[in-house]
């Protein structure tokens, strides 16, 4: 791709899909800027991209106050450059039975999940609307499409997510700007899920069947088609999963 295409803003990128995405676009020519509550802790990422010659930026923002937001929005503008791509990332899997699911875990869930997604898309919009282009992304999960037992409060927020994003892609669609919603209705390749089904039943990665997880480069992969398609043929939903699971 010749020349810079210009900045992505990647809120809520962990170590997972957010570290994929910020390799996949930054490989693209774009700028990235990771921002996440506690930057520091991609450090390693933002070593790793640097001495591959690439452009990248960290930030630490708390997603959920909207001040943050907004400041970091236009510190990007005014420092670094316009805006093409942002992804919304964030979000909490809370996994409780119902009769344990306080006032204080619901509101958390949705304000991570939800509200912080508004938040971030608004802004993201209020700077690419009066350019007529650039590209939203959300990430979703099966929680966006099915209540599960005991996800009460992740899938309230999800479903509400999935809402936000569909409001926002049909209001600003006619402007140029691509919203896009990516279901993904799997576990992902991470140490976290690694970690979790060790805890839950015991297996080790190295015994994880192969591609019986969905890879945080293939979600990359997905954003980067999603983002590149022309505006005759845009995709507002996409969900992924491996070939073996279970839908």
């Amino acid at each position: 791709m010749a020349g810079n295409p210009g900045v992505a803003v990647l809120v809520g990128a962990g170590d997972a899909i957010g570290a994929a995405v910020a390799r996949r676009f930054a490989d693209g020519g774009y700028t990235v800027c990771i921002c996440r509550r506690d930057a520091a802790k991609s450090q390693a990422l933002v070593d790793e991209l640097r001495a591959a010659g690439r452009s990248i930026h960290v930030f630490s923002v708390d997603a959920r106050q909207e001040a943050e937001v907004q400041e970091l929005f236009a510190r990007v503008e005014k420092d670094i450059g316009p805006i093409e791509v942002c992804l919304f990332n964030a979000g909490s899997n809370a996994n409780k039975p119902l009769l344990e699911t306080t006032e204080k875990l619901f509101f958390k869930a949705w304000e991570l999940a939800c509200y912080a997604g508004f938040v971030v898309g608004r802004e993201a919009a209020r700077h690419m609307v009066p350019r007529g282009r650039g590209t939203i992304l959300f990430t979703g999960a099966t929680a966006s499409l099915r209540g599960g037992s005991g996800f009460a409060a992740f899938a309230a927020a999800k479903f509400g997510l999935r809402a936000v994003a569909q409001s926002m892609a049909r209001e600003l669609g006619p402007k140029n700007i691509h919203v896009v919603h990516l279901i993904i209705d799997a576990g992902v390749d991470s140490a976290a899920i690694h970690a979790r089904m060790k805890a839950s039943r015991g297996i080790e990665a190295g015994e994880i069947p192969p591609d019986s997880l969905t890879k945080t480069s293939s979600i990359a992969e997905a954003y980067w088609f999603a983002h590149q398609q022309s505006r005759d043929g845009w995709t507002h939903e996409l969900d992924l999963r491996p070939s073996v699971e279970k839908w």
